[in-house]
Order: structure tokens, then sequence, then C-alpha cells
């Protein structure tokens, strides 16, 4: 008995150490541990677990607290950079508008450029071209009487009847009206027997100045315009130039009669050349009325008055014969005030074919050139 009794103590002993040992129930501390010694240690696990956690915390937030402060950034600089963009093309598209408005609408009260020619001889003279369009002449001369070096205005008139006093009463009225800077702008009518649209290109014998701006009644162009064009032809006074250009080229097609071909403004457009101005706006010199009328072929001024058309082609004709040079096109914004005219009716084009191919047989070759150059008025352009 007392043997199994010394066997079965260890047994005993070995539990009764490894239940004293275990761990109290929800605590980190042992249960044979002391009260104090426990919960300091309860204590020293508590504030570093919060310590871990409130570390944890703090990164999260800083990292999430940066990543809003980049993405605020972000969205702040692309909605400024948005902003400033909408308010450059809003001012852009308001200057564009106001200045094509201003100039369509103020066309008549555009400031021209400083004049370098007080003498009004070193001026020059507006021959222009009007037939049965009464209101549409007064305009035009309303307009053109305040150009600053305009020494002259003379009305090419080819109607039956003269014109009425009231007309001239008006007219030589505002001549005196809208001339300025202590200048008078003389006025004539030159009267013509005869209905024929070579009258616009007769010989004027009381013509002062060597520039002849020829000009239709129907076509208004800014002063500026006109002032900036002459400053261009005094550049070159032998020959043309002008606002309104127009293209011939050669045909390919080797059963087509007509060995070249007239264009329009879209053709310019298209191939970026010219060969002629026409004289409906255009700056040449006065001798070139006398060429005209006395020595051009008679066969030419002869199928200008049975067609009533091409005269303009024969003076482009004229003037690149005498020069062989090409004319001259000058950039400037045209108000067409009239609603009809040769040119828009029915077949214009092949007539106009037929008249390039009519006067190069006339000459024996072709004396127009051609050219890509355009004159700019730069202080009128932004870009380059």
């Amino acid at each position: 008995m007392t043997v199994r009794s010394i066997k079965r103590q260890p047994e005993r002993t070995h539990n009764t150490i490894h239940s004293n040992f275990s761990f109290a129930s929800g605590s980190g501390c042992l249960a044979a541990e002391p009260d104090r010694f426990c919960s300091e240690r309860s204590s020293a696990r508590l504030y570093a677990f919060v310590a871990a956690v409130m570390r944890g915390s703090c990164c999260g937030w800083n990292r999430r607290t940066e990543q809003r402060f980049r993405l605020l950034a972000i969205s702040t600089v692309k909605s400024v950079k948005i902003k400033l963009l909408l308010c450059c093309c809003v001012a852009f598209t308001l200057l564009a508008f106001s200045t094509s408005a201003s100039s369509f609408v103020l066309w008549n009260n555009q400031p021209p450029p400083p004049s370098s020619f007080p003498d009004s001889r070193k001026g020059y003279s507006i021959v222009m071209n009007t037939w049965k369009r009464y209101d549409l002449l007064k305009q035009s001369i309303k307009h053109y009487s305040s150009c600053p070096r305009l020494d002259s205005v003379h009305i090419v008139w080819s109607e039956p009847n003269p014109p009425s006093d009231n007309l001239l009463k008006f007219l030589h009225h505002v001549v005196k009206f809208k001339s300025k800077d202590g200048r008078q702008v003389k006025l004539r009518f030159d009267i013509n027997k005869e209905d024929s649209l070579n009258n616009r290109f007769k010989e004027i014998k009381d013509l002062e100045t060597d520039a002849v701006f020829s000009i239709d009644d129907d076509v208004i162009f800014p002063c500026s315009s006109v002032e900036f064009a002459f400053d261009v032809w005094q550049s070159a006074p032998d020959t043309m130039v002008g606002f309104v250009p127009r293209v011939h080229w050669m045909n390919s097609l080797k059963d087509n009669d007509n060995k070249f071909s007239y264009g329009g403004w879209w053709s310019v457009w298209w191939t970026g050349t010219y060969s002629m101005v026409l004289s409906k706006a255009a700056f040449f010199h006065k001798k070139y009325f006398n060429i005209y009328t006395n020595e051009m072929p008679s066969s030419i001024r002869e199928y200008v008055t049975k067609n009533r058309n091409c005269e303009d082609i024969a003076m482009s004709f004229l003037v690149a014969n005498a020069t062989g040079a090409p004319p001259i096109w000058v950039k400037g914004k045209i108000f067409e005030i009239g609603s009809t005219g040769i040119s828009s009716l029915g077949g214009h084009s092949e007539r106009r074919t037929e008249c390039v191919n009519g006067f190069a047989a006339v000459y024996g070759r072709m004396p127009l050139v051609s050219t890509s150059v355009k004159a700019v008025d730069s202080r009128n352009i932004w870009f380059w």
C-alpha cells in the first residue's frame, strides 16, 4: 500500500503544478501570479496594442489624406486649365466677331492709314462705271469721297439721258461734305453718246493723277484697303494691282477647240494661282487708257461692244502684253451692295473662256502671266 501511494504522489503533484500555472481566462496573466504583477503586465500589453493600432491608423490616415490632397490638387489644376482655355476661346471669338461686325457695319468710318502724300496730285483718281443704279452710285460716291488721297472722281456715263439736276446736286454736296484735311475732291461726269463697255477705258483729258482706281458702282472697299492697294501700286506702277483675281490655264484635252480655259474665284482658291485682276476693282496707270483706245487691236474693242463682255479681260491682256509681268492681287474686304450683274447670267464662264482664246489668237500668243504672290497689309493680321 505504501509503495502505491508513493507512485501516485508525483502524478498528483504534476497535475497540481500544471493547473496552478494555467493562464487566467481573458487576461494575459498567469493564474499563479499576484494581482499586482498581472495588472501591470496587462496594462503594458494593452498600451503596446493601442500604440500599434494608433500607429497603423495614423499611417493609414496620412496616406488617405495625402491621396485626397493629391486628387484635389490635380482636379483643381485641371479645372483652372479648362476655365482658362474657355476664357481664351470666348475672348478670341468675341474679338473676331467684333472686328468682323465693326468692319461690316462701319466700313465707311474705318480710320485710314496716315497719308504719306499730302499733295493731292500724288494721289489717285477714281473712274467709276455705272448704269441706271442711282442709289448704288450715291452710296459709293459718299463712301469713297472720304478716302484721304483721293484727288477726283470720274463717273463714266453711257446712258441716253444726261444725269438729272437732283443727282448732280446730291453728288456734289456729298463730295464737298466728305472731303477732308483741307482738300476738295473733284467730281466729273464723262458723258458718252455710245453705250459700250469700252467707254470705261476711254482716255480722260483732264485726269491729273497717274494712278487710276477703276471701280464698279456696286462694290465697296474700306478706304484703308484702297490706300494700301495704292501703296502697292506705287511700288510697281506699270502693272495692275487689284482685289478680284482670276486665272487661266491650258486645256489638256486634245479634242477641245479651246486651247485655254477661264477660271473664276473658286479656281483661284483651289490652285492658289491667278493671272488677272479684274478692272471692277483695280489700280493701273492712266497711260493704258490711251493704249486701250488707240493702240490695242480694234477687233478686241469690237468684240467687247458686240458681246457686252470681257472688257476687263481685254485690259488684263493689254497690261500683261506691255509689261511681261503678272498682276498683283491685294487682300481686302469687299462688300458687294448690288444684286445682279453680267457674271450672274448663265453660261458666263463659257463666254469668258471664248474671250480668253479669242484675244490670245489676236495677240498671236498668250501674254497673261500666272503668279501666286499676294500682297497683305501686315498691320491688320495677327499671325504670319
